[in-house]
């Protein structure tokens, strides 16, 4: 079957390990579902595996991607939630979780194996891309939103980096939970697609707020990290999932935490049910996720580039 998948690793070029071509598709085995995929989305966890990070040389060629939506062999619209073994199902109990292509083979193929519990039933309302969008990035806002922040209805929040994949879904999911969403950005035409998708008002990075917040969704890191800290109420909640501009800040900002014993928080993915809360917010809010761009999947290459380029709003989804 054609996929996209890493051949080599680079750290330096992680670009050069990227090939497309034919791959062994995958085998039946107990207790896992195959799904012949109809849409993919790209993560920067892709291009971190291609770097090797958390990842090792021998488990060379992985097809690359977390993310699909499809049909199970029964004929099922399906959503796969990508974090196995959180249950133990299809692996067993002592297995540690992983996200796919850490350990199994991933979705930028045309068909992909995993355990049946991490199977979703897909709304009848959304497409096969929009769907394809939610199991990473907006699985990883939603959590970082409400269950983590555990924000409510009328509180305040900043949102660092609009434009990327988590950063834009906590905008959409922000505003329709009835969040005042602040958001930042070095490109203006992103700050105004944030003020577009719902966001109260985009600044600059760095750029002095109306008013401390209750809580700062943070994938930026090092290079916005300061600003994330002083831009908190008393009390208030930085959760972090990313850190693209890389994790050792100039100023980690410990007399201002402690001082205003303000919380910081690491968050990782989500649950089989958030993803489901998902689903279903998405269904009956109405709100779909941002779609940069659809590509094919024998242009992958081209969404790598954008994507490691950071030129793009929202999601890129490869189909077949």
């Amino acid at each position: 079957m054609f996929a996209a998948y890493a051949a080599r690793i680079d750290s330096d070029q992680p670009l050069n390990g990227l090939e497309l071509g034919e791959r062994p598709a995958p085998e039946p085995r107990p207790g896992w579902s195959t799904v012949t995929v109809k849409a993919a989305s790209l993560n920067h966890h892709d291009l971190w595996t291609l770097r090797g990070v958390g990842f090792k040389e021998e488990q060379l060629p992985m097809i690359l991607g977390c993310d699909a939506a499809g049909i199970d062999e029964n004929g099922n619209e399906v959503v796969i939630h990508s974090v196995i073994g959180q249950s133990g199902h299809g692996v067993g109990p002592r297995e540690p979780r992983s996200l796919l292509t850490e350990r199994y083979q991933g979705t930028f193929a045309e068909q992909v194996s995993v355990p049946t519990w991490n199977l979703l039933p897909k709304p009848a309302g959304l497409t096969f891309e929009q769907a394809a969008c939610l199991p990473t990035s907006w699985l990883t806002a939603y959590r970082m939103l409400f269950t983590n922040a555990g924000v409510r209805p009328g509180d305040s929040v900043l949102v660092q980096g609009a434009g990327g994949g988590v950063a834009t879904a906590a905008i959409v999911l922000g505003k329709a939970a009835g969040l005042r969403v602040y958001a930042t950005s070095r490109d203006e035409a992103k700050r105004k697609r944030a003020v577009e998708l719902g966001a109260a008002d985009a600044f600059e990075p760095g750029a002095r707020l109306p008013h401390r917040v209750d809580a700062v969704i943070e994938t930026v890191g090092a290079a916005t990290w300061s600003h994330s800290v002083k831009s908190l109420r008393p009390g208030g909640t930085l959760v972090i999932s990313g850190a693209t501009s890389g994790d050792r800040p100039a100023h980690a900002e410990l007399t201002r935490i402690f001082f205003l014993e303000l919380k910081v928080v690491g968050s990782t993915m989500g649950t089989k049910d958030e993803l489901e809360d998902l689903l279903s917010f998405c269904t009956t809010t109405g709100i779909r996720p941002v779609i940069d761009d659809v590509l094919p999947l024998d242009r992958a290459r081209e969404g790598f580039e954008r994507m490691a380029a950071g030129d793009l709003f929202g999601k890129i989804v490869l189909t077949r």
